[in-house]
């Protein structure tokens, strides 16, 4: 077995620097990713909220806009539902993806 040397260690800091820079484009990427279905979600819940006040003041009974009120109600949380299911795959998928790198570079370097 050989003493490490300094270029060695040299070989070993590029690799770990690589692969940071990896992972760093990769949770950029995710980043993006998140705030794009972000704004869709926002675009998406506007426009119903507004769908929904509009029919608020056509109802004509208290009974009809309790009805709109309470289908928004399960709508709005149904969305939430599957939003927040959306965004906790992308972390995941972010997280698994960006540590590959890294693992690789400790791997090699071990």
């Amino acid at each position: 077995m050989t003493t490490p040397n300094f270029a060695d260690f040299q070989k070993v800091n590029q690799r770990q620097i690589e692969a940071f820079t990896a992972a760093s484009a990769v949770w950029g990427k995710g980043i993006q990713e998140l705030a794009a279905e972000s704004s869709d979600y926002s675009k998406k819940a506007f426009a119903a909220g507004a769908a929904t006040f509009e029919k608020l003041l056509s109802a004509k009974t208290l009974e009809a806009a309790i009805q709109v009120q309470s289908e928004y109600a399960k709508t709005v949380y149904d969305g939430l539902v599957a939003q927040s299911n959306k965004i906790a795959e992308i972390v995941s998928k972010v997280a698994t993806e960006s540590l590959k790198p890294v693992e690789s570079a400790f791997s090699k370097a071990a």
